[in-house]
């Protein structure tokens, strides 16, 4: 197999590398702060997630001892409450989803071909949201206020009159800032994916892996949003007493319980498929042989993603749901083992029909194939109505969730860790400690939690904090902490072994598992860029069918090979074929994502601590930060300022009007979408469910003022998309007056929507119904308010020169903002005023 080392450097090549090195380099010193590059930004996550798994660990030891032995007095009940709420919540929250997150960002542009991702800054602010959301969150704990309201925070237990202290502000909080890393990551993950693949690499010829990441990213962009609204909700109605959960006002709390299963069962199957990913790319590189079945893994990666939006009620069942329902959500609950299935028999085909090699982390596959089929079987269990009515809320159920979310994640993770680590290190693992470190945790794991089967079995409720000896349950608990101290013990091996790895690992050789992919065809440790030049690629296997990619890759043999123009640059490519359509011009290093995440962070801690009037400047600001940072985008001098505006082929994004920006803009229209359609669906559930609702005969809100909105943002819509139909016919004669007026009509619209709110004399306090409505119309009017401010930016630009025909991408993006507001204006005009209006209040 040929060896970059063995390449061959011109004087020319030489100078490409050191160009590239000057470009793409990470800053040292403060100013490492302001790295965007997607290597960096990803170990760091990684490294972060890695922290909180430790600390989620130490919690779940404690919690072990309090449960070792009958009428334990090692915690008190209080503090036991929060132990338990603190373990779920990291371990969920900062720990299985940021880390998987971080694999993703560090290895998608290395397997795709591509030199960093498509929005690297919004890469690096989500890392900082993620830092400074857990720092929130876990500081709760430090200061003894930790929330104890278990980490799905059912209300009404998590109201302020079961939780009066801040400890449920601190997770709503924390939880909400973090989640806006989690849905930056996954808008990306989802375009980088679809537009960044290097030449050639159609979707039929893309590695698995990038599958189940762009599943993975498109439920987070789907699946996060409802409970960020549930959050926002009831942060709502803790400070400021509006009635979402409360009975009394008109609330409902099983309504929490929805929007948190909305988010809570498909965030299972978005912990699994990266996990199945790493999977799928192991077993054929240790088979020696090409995957069975890749058709058949899409289709039921594609399957899996849709039905695990459709199984939230599985973990309702004992909430008084209609019969029906519970026929239809057990019926899906077990129809979800299908997909499931078809990858584990196309993994074991794979390995049947090829010559296994059992290294170390296929050693960490097959825990994980024993795991999980035993945690997948338990969950068919639970998917039975009346044996789910038996053991909701035991340890059947807790050991069932271990198994599914530590032998579907956590064990293929150590996988790729393994797999991947001569990649970051250019050092080999060691064999005989990482064999001791699975060893201890595998048959911990399994001490712990089948034993725990038995324990929920016998009764056992998993938030007792203590039991009596007369309960039977002495003997089980005290096993599952044995096994649960064995299991830290492997943690800590594994820890030793990664340390000495760096210091003592053995080099590894360019290509050391003879894997298929392209992050294997760079150099180790990985250069900033990537690839110093970028190849085409036409089959699912590069260095199986071509090993000289690694030299010619690096003597700069192939596409991209040029750095005097000063830019960072990757090629965009069409979603489905992968034919290249332009070149992305990437932005560079900056302060932006941290002085935006900062400025989020004061909003947080002044909500915190209820200094409301600070929590508005810092709003204030962040908006003029991230407006700031928006400014230096497309063809702004300060973004690469030695970059050329000569014409290249393909052409630089921004003189194309179908660029990163437009898809990224969509993209996030689905996260917008999902969570203005948990409102609506929030609206109807208390309209039709809610016991105690209290609708008025007529509607308090105007239909003159309302109507009168709506044509203003009809008319602006029109305006922005004549404009867009000039520019692709390359006229361009008064566009930044026609910016302008379109951000008049914007404005006005604004204008008018808050017209409507003070003369409605809503009191949100008081109903759930005015609460909502209330909700609702800040939703339009911060669409309104946004859509208004950016036409207004993009006439400025326009005289700038900066938005013109020869760069006409920022009005595409701004038309689908205004598209997207649009369609949500006018359905909710039907939902709060014409059903409400037709049907009456007695409706």
């Amino acid at each position: 197999m040929s060896e970059i080392k063995d390449a061959t450097l011109t004087p020319e090549v030489r100078r490409l590398h050191k160009g590239l090195d000057e470009v793409w380099g990470n800053p040292t010193g403060w100013r490492a702060l302001t790295v965007v590059n997607h290597t960096t930004v990803g170990l760091r996550f990684m490294v972060t997630g890695a922290i909180f798994f430790l600390i989620g660990g130490l919690l779940a030891m404690l919690i072990r001892t309090q449960l070792a032995f009958p009428d334990n007095d090692f915690m008190s009940h209080e503090i036991y409450n929060q132990v338990f709420t603190m373990h779920g919540t990291v371990m969920m929250f900062l720990f299985a989803i940021p880390i998987l997150e971080g694999l993703a960002i560090y290895m998608i542009p290395k397997m795709i071909g591509a030199r960093d991702l498509v929005c690297p800054r919004l890469t690096a602010f989500g890392y900082f949201c993620y830092l400074f959301g857990g720092i929130i969150l876990f500081s709760s704990m430090i200061l003894e206020i930790a929330p104890a309201s278990g980490w799905f925070m059912y209300t009404p237990l998590s109201s302020g009159e079961y939780s009066p202290g801040p400890g449920s502000d601190f997770w709503l909080l924390g939880i909400t800032f973090v989640e806006i890393s989690a849905l930056s990551a996954g808008v990306e993950l989802v375009v980088s994916i679809l537009r960044t693949r290097t030449q050639g690499m159609a979707l039929h010829k893309m590695p698995l892996f990038a599958w189940y990441i762009l599943a993975m990213a498109l439920m987070i962009v789907v699946g996060f949003p409802p409970l960020i609204l549930g959050s926002i909700l009831l942060e709502l109605e803790r400070a400021a007493g509006m009635p979402f959960f409360e009975v009394a006002g008109g609330g409902d709390p099983v309504l929490w319980a929805h929007l948190f299963w909305l988010f809570g069962h498909p965030e299972v199957y978005i912990i699994f498929l990266p996990g199945a990913g790493i999977v799928s790319t192991l077993i054929p590189v240790f088979a020696g042989r090409p995957i069975v079945g890749y058709g058949w893994v899409v289709a039921a990666i594609i399957i899996m993603g849709f039905v695990s939006f459709g199984l939230w009620v599985h973990h309702m069942f004992t909430l008084g749901i209609p019969q029906l329902a519970l026929a239809f959500f057990s019926a899906a609950s077990m129809l979800v083992a299908i997909p499931t299935a078809i990858q584990i028999f196309v993994w074991l085909s794979t390995l049947w029909l090829g010559r296994p090699r059992m290294t170390l982390p296929m050693l960490w596959i097959v825990g994980f194939l024993i795991i999980f089929v035993l945690g997948g079987l338990t969950g068919v269990m639970l998917a039975l109505v009346p044996f789910n009515w038996q053991v909701h809320d035991t340890h059947f159920v807790v050991a069932h969730m271990h198994y599914v979310l530590v032998g579907g994640m956590l064990f293929p993770l150590m996988a790729g860790l393994y797999y991947w680590l001569p990649q970051v290190s250019g050092r080999m693992p060691s064999e005989r400690l990482g064999k001791w470190s699975f060893w201890l945790i595998f048959l911990g794991f399994n001490v712990t939690f089948l034993v725990m089967h038995w324990t929920g079995l016998l009764g056992m409720r998993r938030r007792v904090f203590t039991y009596d000896t007369a309960m039977g349950w002495d003997i089980y608990n005290l096993i599952s902490s044995v096994g649960g101290f064995m299991m830290s013990a492997g943690v800590a091996l594994l820890i030793l072994d990664i340390v000495l790895h760096f210091r003592f690992g053995k080099k590894a050789p360019q290509n050391p598992w003879g894997a298929d992919t392209l992050e294997w065809a760079m150099p180790k440790p990985p250069t900033a860029y990537n690839f110093v030049s970028l190849p085409a690629v036409e089959t699912r296997h590069p260095l199986w069918e071509k090993p000289e990619l690694s030299r010619t890759i690096y003597e700069g043999q192939h596409g991209l090979a040029t750095i005097d123009h000063g830019r960072r640059e990757t090629w965009g490519s069409d979603a489905l074929t992968g034919k290249l359509r332009e070149t992305i011009h990437l932005p560079s290093n900056s302060w932006w994502p941290l002085f935006s995440s900062l400025a989020l962070a004061v909003v947080c801690i002044s909500l915190l601590v209820r200094v409301y009037w600070l929590a508005a400047v810092a709003v204030l600001v962040g908006v003029v930060l991230l407006l700031r940072w928006s400014w230096e985008n497309g063809a702004h001098p300060g973004k690469a300022p030695e970059a050329s505006m000569a014409p290249t082929d393909p052409p630089l994004h921004y003189h194309t009007m179908n660029g990163p920006g437009v898809w990224c803009m969509s993209v996030s229209h689905l996260a917008n979408g999902s969570l203005y359609l948990s409102l609506l669906f929030g609206w109807f559930y208390l309209w039709v469910v809610a016991p105690e609702w209290q609708m008025p005969e007529s509607s308090p809100l105007s239909p003159l003022l309302l109507v009168a909105a709506g044509v203003a943002l009809t008319l602006g819509t029109l305006l922005l998309a004549k404009v867009v139909r000039r520019l692709r016919r390359r006229e361009g004669g008064g566009l930044g007056l026609m910016m302008y007026l379109a951000g008049g009509l914007g404005s006005l619209q604004t204008l008018l929507i808050v017209a409507v709110m003070w003369l409605a004399g809503l009191a949100p306090t008081e109903t759930a119904h005015d609460a909502t409505l209330f909700v609702a119309l800040c939703y339009v009017l911060i669409l309104a308010s946004l859509g208004a401010i950016l036409c207004l930016l993009q006439g400025l630009r326009v005289g700038y020169g900066y938005v013109s025909v020869e760069t006409p991408l920022e009005p595409v993006v701004v038309l689908r903002l205004w598209y997207y507001h649009l369609v949500v204006y006018w359905s909710l005009f039907v939902a709060i005023w014409v059903l409400p209006t037709v049907l009456g209040g007695g409706a």
